[in-house]
């Protein structure tokens, strides 16, 4: 049976596109001109995914997406332009449920380019399974945290990508300002959105957080960053760790890796004060890294199926031996705060 794709877009230009696209990878699609008919359309029939725009009539994107989560959980892939004008609002829409966003055109020489981006994505949320759309990553009583001045810097290292950006945001609000570790984090991103990704992090976080750059130190309570289209590396400068921003020699399929930052961390930081994290994610980033990382002493952790959107890259970690816990993502939150206590 054919998987049935709800197309919701003011855009009579964009909708043909994204018809024409869908249906040519033998996809059924129907659509929808605004939110409003969107939620109308999803009442009598089910769909297996929407791609929903961010700025319609009626009904813009983020209404229509709270309430397709609030009373019908569904698939949702945002249609949104690569620019910081929308990364803000792309945030709340993951934030809310979305699986991922996919590019907008801006012309017609652009569709070409990004129709297998496109394709891809909606192959990849076609993946996840309903049920995990609506999790409460809530934590069931708020931890108190006991940091003495004398305890040494850990690092924690956390990888993430499809369904990752609102676990990064979880983590964020919960460390502590005084939080004794560094933390950097590879979340699978557009080199457009990790500065804005950082900046919204920053402003609702109690720790400083930072988008990756050549010469960031690694200090407590600063969470990094990695920046899209760089790889994130460390360095050694006299006492101190830094961050340092590399090119895709190796050909990585995602830019930035887990599986670049990992390896990168076994050459240079002290392994054994590392907590490595895998989280949500399509395909296997990360995963050779972190065995690499565990074979070397570090703490390694992958989350479970449970609560992870997409199954892959922390079942790929778990499978290869490189995780040593496989746990819920609240179990996880915890493992982070107690780290190094």
């Amino acid at each position: 049976m054919k998987k049935r794709i709800l197309v919701v877009d003011d855009s009579a230009v964009i909708r043909r596109y994204l018809i024409k696209l869908l249906e040519g990878a033998g996809y059924e699609v129907e659509f929808a001109k605004n939110g409003q008919e969107a939620l109308d359309k999803l009442a009598q029939s089910h769909f297996s995914l929407v791609t929903l725009d961010i700025e319609m009539p009626i009904l813009n994107g983020i209404e229509t997406l709270r309430e397709i989560m609030k009373t019908k959980p569904t698939r949702v892939l945002m249609v949104s332009s690569y620019v910081s004008a929308n990364a803000d609002v792309t945030f709340e829409a993951l934030d809310l449920g979305a699986i991922d966003y996919i590019p907008k055109p801006k012309n017609s020489l652009e569709i070409t380019k990004i129709s297998e981006e496109i394709l891809q994505k909606v192959k990849n949320a076609l993946l996840v399974m309903p049920h995990s759309l609506r999790r409460n990553f809530e934590p069931s009583a708020q931890k108190a945290i006991k940091i003495s001045v004398d305890v040494n810097m850990g690092l924690v290292l956390i990888g993430s990508s499809t369904g990752g950006p609102r676990l990064i945001e979880k983590i964020c609000k919960t460390l502590p300002k005084d939080y004794p570790h560094a933390v950097c984090v590879v979340q699978h991103m557009p080199t457009d959105f990790t500065a804005n990704f950082a900046k919204r992090l920053n402003s609702l976080s109690a720790v400083e957080v930072l988008e990756a750059d050549n010469g960031i130190e690694l200090q407590k309570g600063r969470v990094i960053i990695a920046k899209g289209g760089k790889h994130l590396h460390f360095r050694k400068k006299l006492k101190n760790f830094t961050v340092s921003l590399a090119s895709n020699i190796r050909e990585r399929f995602f830019t930035p890796s887990v599986d670049e930052m990992f390896f990168s961390a076994c050459e240079v930081l002290p392994v054994k004060n590392i907590l490595a994290v895998e989280l949500t994610g399509i395909g296997d980033d990360g995963a050779d890294g972190m065995l690499e990382l565990r074979k070397n002493g570090a703490t390694t952790i992958a989350e479970s199926e449970n609560t992870a959107v997409v199954y892959g890259m922390p079942k790929e970690a778990a499978l290869r031996g490189g995780a040593q816990k496989v746990l819920d993502f609240n179990d996880i939150l915890d493992e982070i705060l107690d780290y190094g206590q």
